[in-house]
């Protein structure tokens, strides 16, 4: 429907570092999705987990997982969302790619790698936005580290949705919850967070709290389990509130460089 966007969260566990394995399984966790949707967003580097050894993966695996999310989305009739780690020109990237069912494709890769994890000496950060046009809205899509930095958020551009694909671990879960919300809040946007759950081989906890806000910071989607979460958009949600409250307008102007 015209001005709607329906869209679905996969939470859960990830093999570590087998994207075959991953893939096989996200496959049949999207094809058992019973409701029609316009969009499913996956996890941070869903093929693997949040690996900081990228030369365990073979560099072929980055096109293989392309290939696969173009035949998804053409079958299923979906766009679909996801990082995954990606080699090319010699560099690893933490790169997402938005395919839509017609099979445009868009990439973005990671601006703020992960410096406590030692990502950013292992992978090459990103320095462009990616702004998608989809089903009548504007989308902002994002990874994980990103949300700590509001400035590369900032709503300069009039996009409806901001969604966060995440490894985001248990023990700084709290601030997932509160920057998610705030993000929804201060862009007048619906804000999404797409995390997994489980234990990965190196020891870290990820409790899931995959999230779907609101313009105003009210919670349309949450869960702590594996699942799959779902939420519908409506483009008059966002102008009735920014005609109204008009917050956006007194935004401080500024340029990223």
């Amino acid at each position: 429907m015209a001005g709607q966007l329906k869209i679905a969260i996969v939470q859960t566990p990830l093999l570590w570092e087998n994207p075959e394995g991953n893939r096989a399984m996200f496959e049949e966790k999207i094809k058992g999705i019973q409701d029609k949707v316009d969009l499913v967003i996956l996890p941070e580097m869903f093929t693997t987990g949040f690996t900081m050894e990228p030369e365990n993966i073979p560099a072929s695996e980055g096109p293989k997982t392309l290939e696969w999310m173009e035949r998804v989305a053409a079958e299923q009739d979906i766009a679909l969302l996801g990082s995954m780690v990606f080699r090319e020109n010699g560099n690893n990237f933490n790169r997402l790619y938005f395919v839509a069912p017609n099979l445009e494709t868009q990439a973005y890769d990671k601006k703020h790698t992960f410096t406590l994890a030692g990502e950013d000496r292992v992978y090459t950060a990103g320095n462009e936005r990616l702004i998608v046009d989809f089903k009548g809205f504007r989308i902002c899509p994002m990874i994980c580290y990103d949300l700590r930095f509001p400035v590369w958020a900032r709503n300069t551009v009039d996009y409806d949705v901001l969604i966060y694909v995440a490894n985001w671990p248990k023990p700084r879960i709290v601030a997932w919850d509160t920057l998610l919300r705030a993000r929804a809040i201060e862009n007048m946007a619906y804000c999404i967070g797409a995390n997994r759950i489980g234990e990965d081989n190196l020891g870290h906890e990820y409790a899931g709290h995959s999230a779907v806000y609101d313009v105003l910071g009210g919670t349309l989607a949450y869960s702590e389990k594996e699942e799959v979460l779902f939420a519908e958009f409506d483009k008059s949600h966002i102008a009735t509130y920014r005609n109204k409250l008009k917050f956006l307008d007194d935004r401080d102007s500024f340029s990223l460089k």
